[in-house]
């Protein structure tokens, strides 16, 4: 053997054998053995049809899609904030942090700060999402069985406590709307009513409409009393000679009804009506006091509408209309998963190899260009 194979022997011996020899030694003599605890949950919401149809989906405000509160629940799992409420419950420093001595590969630094223990989150916990079906698992790792399904349960409790804070925080929304909408209607329509009585008080009739129907009853007795003249009138000169004066008395009570007729058709359209704010046209007054009457209907429609909503959302308000549904509780290990030791020594001396071999070909081929 030539010099330079000699070379590319030591280089794998320094490069590959020695590295890969590193590498099985402190797994198998050096790491201290970690347990798992497995978990699985997913978010379920209740279906509420009825009342919501009825009111055209008014009540929907709490409602929630499944995957959009699995995609929340992955982000607020792998949040500061979570970290933060495992760490005052468990006490992830000083558990990852005992064995930093004897495995600083495997252990978290007994200073290290809240944003590193947020790193360090990322190695001991795995969480994965299936955005169809928005089923969630977790995976944890721990120095001990019991740590490490602490974990599992404190996610699966802070988990629940945040849906239940969107529980309360959309039936609070939904009430609050629900309430500001009723308090609006309930203003309107007593305004409405308000303005109705107004009218009354100013123009002295109560109902326009029972006014107007006692001037048609008018109308309608002088226009029997004219058929009943003029009936009248034909027999008269029928049976008697021109110069009756019952003719010219007939025919002067006939022309006096007509002209009553006139005279009360005129009124509906021209009559002058002396009110609180002085002269004010009849029809006018008709116009005004059925505008009122609409507003006063439709004030009332709305608040019985908006009644509804407040029964329909104070009743979602009474029940959980969402939830944790956990298919996998917590598990307990009983022996150790982790560290990989066989998986992990295979990729190193995979990657090891690789490398070795790449600056091999390097050599050789620069060796071969000069």
């Amino acid at each position: 053997m030539s010099p330079r194979h000699w070379v590319i022997v030591a280089s794998f011996f320094l490069m590959v054998i020695l590295p890969i020899g590193g590498v099985v030694g402190y797994l198998w003599g050096v790491s201290k053995d970690q347990f798992g605890s497995v978990t699985g949950f997913t978010v379920r919401q209740e279906e509420s049809a009825g009342a919501q149809e009825i009111l055209g989906g008014l009540a929907q405000l709490t409602g929630g899609n499944t995957s959009g509160d699995g995609e929340i629940l992955y982000q607020f799992i792998l949040s500061q904030r979570m970290v933060r409420l495992v760490e005052e419950s468990v006490g992830l420093r000083a558990h990852y942090s005992q064995y930093w001595k004897e495995d600083p590969v495997f252990s978290l630094w007994p200073d290290a700060t809240i944003e590193d223990l947020e790193w360090f989150w990322t190695r001991i916990v795995r969480v994965s999402l299936d955005s169809s079906s928005g089923l969630i698992d977790v995976q944890v790792r721990a120095f001990d069985p019991e740590t490490a399904n602490a974990i599992s349960s404190s996610i699966v409790s802070y988990s629940q406590a945040m849906i239940n804070a969107l529980n309360d925080q959309a039936r609070e929304d939904a009430m609050r709307y629900a309430r500001e909408d009723l308090e609006t209607s309930v203003d309107r329509l007593k305004i409405a009513r308000e303005a109705l009585t107004a009218f009354r008080t100013r123009t002295r009739i109560v109902d326009p409409a029972s006014d107007l129907q006692g001037r048609m009853g008018v109308m309608s007795n002088l226009q029997q009393q004219l058929a009943e003249a003029l009936i009248e009138y034909d027999l008269l000169k029928g049976t008697t000679s021109p110069n009756d004066p019952r003719i010219s008395q007939t025919q002067r009570r006939i022309t006096a009804i007509q002209d009553r007729i006139k005279l009360e058709r005129e009124a509906f359209a021209t009559e002058s009506i002396e009110t609180g704010a002085g002269q004010e046209d009849y029809p006018d007054l008709i116009a005004e006091y059925e505008g009122l009457v609409v507003d006063r209907e439709f004030a009332e429609g709305t608040y019985r509408a908006t009644l509804s909503a407040v029964d329909v959302a104070r009743a979602k308000a009474q029940r959980q209309s969402r939830y944790l549904a956990t298919f996998v509780p917590p598990t307990l290990a009983e022996s150790s998963e982790y560290p990989k030791r066989i998986t992990m020594a295979a990729l190193a001396a995979l990657c090891l190899l690789l490398v070795w071999s790449i600056l091999t070909l390097v050599y050789y081929s620069i060796r071969d260009r000069s």
